[in-house]
């Protein structure tokens, strides 16, 4: 008699990212989706990071060899480029997410790793406004820890393509966990620079947006309890299979 085959399940990841597809799909947004080798254009020169700016050094870099491109190529440091595609060719409303992996040169530790999951989202539209980003935030939120009770906070920030650009904190109240009554840094965002719609095709006199963006990989921590990064990408089944 032949033993049954085991059967696998999704990694935690692949579960965060199919929960959160389902919460933005409830307010109509579309999954979208890019390379990871990105050519500099893409990645920087169409997102409001003029070449030589003091911007391009908080995302220290992969390049390929030049000459093994065309044209200047990078592991992406963001998914800011689809975001960028998608605007391209595609007509107002749009309404995407993009989760991916991305690359940055990073000293390896319990929270940061040179690889990481990000998840950015956008909505574009006539007067959008932060009332919306606001709103659309904290609804992903709630859902995602359905349970917990969670305040937010909105601080000013710089980022090359959002105007005005702020960083979203949050605290977990009376959930028995050890982040509880502490703000946490969760995610970056703010209104879409008028540069970054001209240069999508998207006429800024006629339209708004708003963006986000917030590491995957640090969701992980907080929805599940784990502390280190780098036990998401260690291939221990001692690890994975307690989700």
């Amino acid at each position: 008699m032949s033993k049954e085959t085991p059967k696998g399940h999704q990694h935690p990841l692949t579960q965060m990212i199919s929960e959160i597809n389902q919460i933005f799909s409830e307010l109509g947004f579309v999954f979208a989706e890019g390379p990871e080798a990105e050519t500099e254009y893409y990645n920087f020169d169409q997102l409001n990071f003029p070449k030589n700016h003091p911007a391009r050094d908080m995302q220290d870099t992969f390049w390929f060899p030049k000459e093994a491109t065309i044209e200047p190529m990078v592991l992406r440091t963001h998914t800011s480029a689809v975001q960028v595609k998608h605007m391209e060719s595609h007509k107002p409303p749009i309404r995407c997410i993009v989760p991916g992996k991305v690359f940055r040169n990073e000293a390896t530790d319990a929270t940061h790793e040179a690889q990481f999951y990000q998840l950015e989202g956008m909505y574009v539209d006539k007067d959008v406004h932060l009332g919306h980003l606001k709103g659309t935030v904290e609804y992903f939120f709630n859902k995602f820890f359905k349970g917990r009770e969670i305040d937010f906070r909105y601080r000013p920030n710089f980022f090359p393509f959002t105007e005005p650009s702020f960083e979203i904190d949050m605290m977990f109240k009376n959930s028995g966990s050890k982040l509880d009554n502490k703000w946490i840094e969760v995610l970056g965002s703010g209104m879409i620079h008028p540069n970054v719609l001209k240069n999508s095709g998207i006429d800024p006199e006629v339209y708004s947006g708003f963006a986000f963006g917030m590491g995957i990989d640090r969701l992980g921590f907080l929805k599940y309890g784990f502390d280190d990064i780098r036990t998401l990408y260690s291939g221990d089944l001692r690890f994975v299979t307690q989700f």
